[in-house]
């Protein structure tokens, strides 16, 4: 982004870009720890997670607080007013990406309860670990303007949908061999949903960053490959 004529409209475009890094280091922490504290029956650290989603709800209204006061002042246009609604729509996509970390830890509790063998847990972690990659791809390729790395990144979602099918299938196996991991492995269906949402923002957030650098949109039939079908169980 070239240099403008009028030095604080630059400050304020960086300082909105600096608040989009910041929010996504605190969505993948959010998400690294959830995750962790699920894996480890970590009540505390769940219970820390839950009380972070406060930081990043704060730091999205600041964000939008200067966005909407920037256009108001500045009026930008072509690639400055790309850059500012981009802003405002990545924020809402890392914000939620907060709530979902938010409801995987509020379940940590009552999944800390029930005697979960370690073996229904594992497709979980590996279902972390790619999600993971994403949100600290996605915030790498953003601050790097890197927009074909953008690409394959959204590509790349189809991973996080072709395990999250693995674990649905497994959990529910598990609940149907034996009742006693219904209650288990239904709190884990809900994990891996969120952390399979999760994956489909981050896919939003390389969308809108790759529009906000190249001005041009990424085609709209993006595959899915989640093929579990259950609407039910989205948080």
């Amino acid at each position: 982004m070239g240099e403008h004529t009028v030095s604080s409209f630059d400050e304020e475009l960086d300082h909105i870009d600096r608040l989009i890094t910041e929010m996504g280091d605190h969505a993948r922490r959010m998400v690294q720890n959830a995750t962790r504290s699920l894996l480890t029956s970590d009540v505390s650290l769940a219970q820390h997670v839950i009380s972070d989603d406060t930081v990043m709800d704060d730091k999205q209204r600041e964000l939008d607080d200067r966005a909407i006061t920037l256009i108001a002042k500045r009026q930008p246009m072509a690639q400055d007013l790309r850059a500012v609604v981009g802003a405002i729509r990545m924020g809402a996509d890392l914000e939620r990406i907060g709530d979902l970390a938010k409801n995987i830890a509020k379940r940590v509790g009552a999944v800390e309860k029930s005697t979960t063998p370690r073996t229904l847990s594992s497709g979980i972690e590996m279902m972390a670990d790619l999600v993971l990659d994403q949100v600290q791809g996605v915030i790498d390729q953003y601050v790097g303007r890197d927009a074909e790395a953008l690409i394959s990144l959204r590509a790349d979602d189809q991973k996080i949908d072709i395990k999250y099918t693995s674990v649905f299938r497994e959990l529910l196996t598990y609940m149907m061999e034996d009742p006693r991991n219904i209650t288990a492995c239904t709190h884990l269906l809900f994990c891996a949903k969120n952390l399979e949402r999760i994956g489909d923002h981050v896919t939003n957030i390389a969308e809108n960053a790759y529009y906000v650098m190249t001005g041009k949109q990424l085609p709209l039939d993006r595959p899915k490959l989640d093929e579990t079908s259950v609407p039910a169980l989205a948080e």
